[in-house]
This record gives C-alpha cells, sequence and structure tokens, in this order.
C-alpha cells in the first residue's frame, strides 16, 4: 500500500473504513470506561454514560461540521488555526497531543486485564504494567518498520466487536434485567453522593475517545462532505446504543451492594473494574462451559480490539505531530522520516515512551482523568472554533451545517456548538477541580509545550501568531502528487539505459529504493530451476548494466532475477514481500505480447497490490491512450 510522507494522503477512505477505525476506539473504551465510571456513579452509572453521550453527540455535530470544510490531519488543531491563530493551534495540538499519548497507555494498559483470562497473573501489577509496556513497544516497533493497515481487517473486528456488544447486551435484557433493581439501587445524596456523581460525570467523557480519528482521516476520505456526516452520524447511533445497553445490563448483573462496613459498591467497580465486559460474562450465569468459553471469546477479542485501539493512536500522534511539524509548531524532526523504512520514527519512540512511563503508577482512575483533561480542552477549542468561523467566514463552503441555529449578528450560530462549548468546559473545569494530580501533570504539560512553543518560533525567527507552512515540493510533470517510500521496475528486454529507473525514483522519496527486477518468462514444457542459461545470463549482464547506470545518476537501487510463469503474479508477489508502493512498468524494450497493455499490464491493473504506472512503447497510440487512463490505478 502506498504511503504517502510528503505530498498529501490518498483520498481512499469511504464511511466503512471510517467507521471500522472510529469504532475500533470509540468501541474499545467500554473495554475499561465501565468499570472505572462504576466506581463512583454506582446505580446512576448508565445516566451518567448518557450525560456523556449527549455532550459527545454535540460535540460529534460539531466534528463534522469542521471537518467536512477542512479535511486534513490536525483535528481540533487545524480547526483554531483556520478561525485563529498559530499559537491556538498549537494549544489545541499540544492538548490533543496528551489525549493520544493517554489513549495509548490506556488501551494497551487494559490488554493484559483481559489476556488474565488465560493468564492470571497478568491481571495485576507488576504483570499489567509489564504487558501494557510490551504492548507498547511492539507496535511501535511494528509502526516503525512500516504497518500496512488491512481496511477489510479492521472493518471485520469491527463488525464482530459490535455483534458481540449487541449479543451481550440481548443475553443481558433475556437473563437479568430487572427494572426495578436498577431503580432501587439508586439512592442519591448517599450512593452516590452528588461529589460522586460530579467526581464520575469529570471522567466519563474516557468513554467517546477516538472522535479525533474521524478528522484525523478526513483528508484520505473520498468524498469528505458527504461521509464524514455520514460516519459521524453511524457512530452516535452505535456507540450511545451501545453504552446505553451495557450499562444498564451491567447494573442488573451486577447492582450496588451496601458492605458491612456501611458503604455501597458494584462488582462492576471492585473486582471487575479492570476487566468490566468479563464481568458482565460472569454474572449472566450461563453454565461453566459456556461461561468459559465466552470469556475466552470476549477476553481474545477485547485484547485484539485494545490494541488496535493502541495501534490507532500512535497512528493518530504520528498524524498530528506531523501536521504541527509541518506548520513549525514542533520542531522539524517530529517530522523526519526513517531512512529506510520511511516512517517517523522518532515521533513514535518519543510518545510511545511516554506513554510508558505513564503505566508505572499502574493506576488506570489516573489515566482516564488525564485523557479527560485534554480531550475537554480540544473539544472546548473546535466548538469555538466553529463558532468563529461562522462569524467570520460565514460564506465559506460548508459541505454539512451542524443543526439548531440562532441568529447573532446576522450570522447562524449552532446551538450544537455552543451548547457544547460550555459543556467540555464545564467537564474540564471540574477535571482541575476534582483531580490534584491530574490538575498538575495536565498543567505541567501544557506548560512545557507552550515554553518550548515559544522557544523554537523564536528560534526560526517566526512570530507567535504567523502562518508559516513548509511548502510541499511540486510533483514531477506527469505523475500524480504522491511521494512513495519504494518503487518495483520489471525489465523484460533489453533496457540497459536506466531511463525507466530514473523515471521511477522521481515517485519516491529522498533516500529511498528502486528495485529492479528482471522477469524471465519460462515456458510450461521447461522446468522453472533449468533451461535457458543464455537468456539468464543476458539478464545478468542487464541487470549489472543497468545497475551501473542508476547508481551513477544517484539512485540507490536493487536488482532481483526472477523466472516464472506468469510475469504479472510474480510482481504482485514481489511487491507484497516487499511492501512496494508502486510498480513503474515501462514495455518499450518488452517483447511484442507485452507492449502496451499486454497480459502482464492488464494482470497488474487487475489486481493492484499497490500504485501500478505504465509507460507505453512508442508508436502504439490507441493502446498507449487506454494505458495512460490506468496509469495511475489506486490500491
Amino acid at each position: 500500500m502506498a504511503r504517502p510522507v510528503q505530498r498529501g494522503l490518498r483520498r481512499s477512505v469511504g464511511v466503512p473504513g471510517m467507521f471500522a477505525t472510529a469504532y475500533g476506539n470509540l468501541g474499545s473504551s467500554i473495554y475499561y470506561a465501565l468499570g472505572l465510571v462504576a466506581v463512583h456513579a454506582l446505580g446512576l452509572t448508565p445516566l451518567v454514560f448518557m450525560l456523556a453521550g449527549g455532550l459527545f453527540a454535540l460535540t460529534a455535530k460539531t466534528y463534522a461540521e469542521a471537518a467536512s470544510m477542512f479535511p486534513e490531519a490536525g483535528g481540533s488543531s487545524a480547526f483554531a488555526r483556520h478561525a485563529g491563530n498559530e499559537l491556538a493551534s498549537f494549544f489545541a495540538g499540544w492538548a490533543l497531543s496528551l489525549d493520544y499519548i493517554i489513549t495509548i497507555a490506556i488501551s494497551a494498559f487494559f490488554v493484559p486485564h483481559y489476556l488474565g483470562a488465560f493468564w492470571p497473573a497478568l491481571k495485576h501489577n507488576p504483570g499489567d504494567i509489564a504487558g501494557g509496556m510490551v504492548v507498547i513497544a511492539a507496535l511501535a516497533a511494528v509502526n516503525i518498520r512500516g504497518l500496512s493497515e488491512s481496511a477489510k481487517l479492521n472493518i471485520g473486528l469491527a463488525v464482530a466487536d459490535l455483534f458481540t456488544q449487541v449479543a451481550l447486551v440481548a443475553l443481558g435484557a433475556a437473563l437479568v434485567l430487572h427494572p426495578s433493581l436498577l431503580v432501587g439501587q439508586v439512592h442519591l445524596g448517599t450512593a452516590p453522593t452528588f461529589s460522586q456523581l460530579l467526581f464520575a460525570l469529570s471522567i466519563s467523557m474516557l468513554a467517546y475517545t477516538g472522535i479525533e480519528t474521524v478528522s484525523n482521516m478526513a483528508e484520505e476520505a473520498r468524498h469528505p462532505g458527504r461521509d464524514v456526516p455520514r460516519t459521524v452520524n453511524l457512530l452516535l447511533l452505535g456507540v450511545l446504543g451501545i453504552y446505553a445497553g451495557m450499562s444498564t445490563v451491567a447494573l442488573s448483573a451486577l447492582p450496588v451492594r451496601k458492605g458491612a462496613d456501611g458503604h455501597f459498591s458494584t462488582a462492576l467497580g471492585t473486582t471487575y473494574q479492570s476487566d468490566p465486559v468479563l464481568g458482565i460474562v460472569h454474572a449472566l450465569h450461563l453454565g461453566a462451559g459456556m461461561t468459559k468459553a465466552l470469556s475466552y471469546y470476549v477476553a481474545l477479542l477485547a485484547a485484539t480490539i485494545l490494541i488496535i485501539a493502541t495501534n490507532a493512536g500512535i497512528i493518530g500522534i504520528s498524524r498530528l505531530s506531523w501536521s504541527l511539524a509541518e506548520h513549525r509548531q514542533l520542531p522539524s524532526v517530529f517530522a523526519r522520516l526513517h531512512p529506510r523504512f520511511r516512517t517517523p520514527s522518532f515521533t513514535i519512540v518519543f510518545f510511545a515512551a511516554l506513554a510508558a512511563v505513564l503505566l508505572l503508577p499502574g493506576k488506570n482512575d489516573f489515566l482516564g482523568n488525564l485523557y479527560s483533561f485534554g480531550a475537554m480542552l480540544s473539544f472546548t477549542v473546535a466548538h469555538a472554533a466553529v463558532v468563529v468561523l461562522r462569524l467570520r467566514q460565514p460564506d465559506r463552503e460548508r459541505p454539512y451545517r451542524a443543526p439548531w441555529n440562532v441568529r447573532v449578528r446576522g450570522r447562524p450560530i449552532p446551538l450544537t456548538a455552543v451548547v457544547g462549548g460550555v459543556g467540555t468546559l464545564a467537564t474540564w473545569v471540574s477535571v482541575v477541580v476534582l483531580h490534584p494530580s491530574t490538575r498538575y501533570v495536565g498543567f505541567g504539560w501544557l506548560a512545557v509545550g507552550m515554553a518550548g512553543y515559544v522557544l523554537y518560533r523564536r528560534a526560526q525567527g517566526v512570530g507567535l501568531n504567523e502562518h508559516c507552512r513548509i511548502e510541499r515540493p511540486p510533483a514531477p510533470e506527469g505523475f500524480v502528487p504522491l511521494e512513495y517510500g519504494s518503487a518495483i521496475v520489471p525489465i523484460f528486454g533489453y533496457d540497459v539505459s536506466g531511463d525507466a529507473m530514473r523515471r521511477a525514483s522521481k515517485l519516491i522519496g529522498e533516500g529511498a529504493t528502486v528495485q529492479c527486477v528482471y522477469v524471465i518468462r519460462v515456458p510450461d514444457q521447461l522446468s522453472l530451476d533449468s533451461g535457458m542459461e543464455d537468456e539468464e545470463r543476458l539478464a545478468r549482464e542487464v541487470l549489472e548494466a543497468a545497475g551501473v547506470r542508476a547508481r551513477r545518476h544517484g539512485i540507490s537501487v536493487r536488482t532481483r532475477l526472477i523466472r516464472t510463469r506468469n510475469p504479472g503474479a510474480a510482481l504482485v508477489e514481489e511487491a507484497q514481500r516487499l511492501g512496494a508502493d508502486v510498480i513503474y512498468l515501462a514495455t518499450e524494450h518488452a517483447p511484442a505480447d507485452e507492449r502496451a497493455l499486454g497480459p502482464t499490464a492488464s494482470y497488474l491493473l487487475a489486481r493492484r497490490p499497490c500504485r501500478i504506472v505504465i509507460e507505453t512503447a512508442p508508436g502504439s497510440a490507441p493502446r498507449r491512450e487506454a494505458a495512460r487512463r490506468h496509469a495511475a490505478a489506486r490500491v
């Protein structure tokens, strides 16, 4: 799959892909948020999630409008840049970076808790801390090498997760739901107390981690103005429904009890605080065998979803830091690519290390509170940006408009953004007031970031509010505006000029490698490993000559000889093996039947293991015109 690194992201993601990726974050949070909120909200846990869900719905409408207007990475940071200035943009971006770090940390921290169904030592310290660190380190290493994500896999896991959660709600409703019990276990003012309720509300937004994912993916959406709002609406229906159902069933299965010491508690927030969904499974009383089998299934699915959410956090912080560095809000090292793998290795290591450090206290409630600190700031900035843009840029095209508008100075102002902004700001204030440790770490993070921003901007000779963007270099004439990390150049005949490699090298980034492959088609009557010695000797001479000429022009090149009966299939396999970004097929020196859209070109266009660029031979105008229409075939 192509890895665009400098000239923009491919618009190749539809509603299913965005929904799957975002639900991988939003749906994963139920595996830990349910227990963290139940500790304090007790019998009012479903109501708390619904209140938080209402705030999430308002925030989602804001993100739908802003992301459809500005389909670019950066989320609330990008919105603040367009509505205000660079200082506000960095402030929002730096607060948002804290959210991504917490997403990485808290998702990884709960992976071992669910895997504890298989290995109980992972359920408590130091097993959970060590296990979380291993997850972060492994995913960081994978992302540095370059992770080729499968949209089908993400969609499949998201669907499996959604159906599993729906099934648990249905089973719970049939087996353990008691409406009178739900009402009877609430003693407002005592269980929970008003301070406990406020405390629970302040951390409940942890349940809705992932809304920024839609914004960051908007740059890759095929039709941002249409796809982003649709994705947001689907997420609202799915997430709110699941949280309402799961929390209701959970409090029926694991109701609030008064202990011998006079304190009220629920096993959802005590025994099963670290794996609340497994607690629901155990409380359904399905029989020992069925309970064990379902526990193993839920544990494995939860761990997988949480790993995906951890990885999404790593990818998200990479995109955000790239956006900030591109606008000279962070040093360029945060956008520097690994010389071999073409990935932002420094950014990945830096933020993964910070996430790992946050695991050391082994306190999941601290991580939840810290997430709310950064998220509420980012959401408040996003709401404010939408309101400011309505006032300052009323004529800007808005593919989607947030509903419920009122006129202010003749401009339509969305009440969703106003009420949402007041709500997120109030929630942030409650986090600051009620959680001292979160207050100190959160303000410390902001202070370090703002100080670094001022020092870096002054060192660059750039004003704090001055818009300064590192311009992307223009694409070579005749090529699509993307930059790739690696290219495969097949050779069929006697092309020793190296022209194809020079042209292919213009498509890839500085320091990337061209893989030159000579393809020998072996007839059916011969063995793949024997015969055709003359052809093989010629092939090696051509590869050596082409390599020498390419290196003279400063092109990093590797060569390989392939004997095959199906050149197209062999090249597809080679592209998949190498993780190549583009195949540049020049047919000028190929056999007559391979020129223009021959068998190999047709096979590559049908399979499309990566982007395909075809250069046809002179004199084949009609077929060359057909090839040109397919020349930049997308994955």
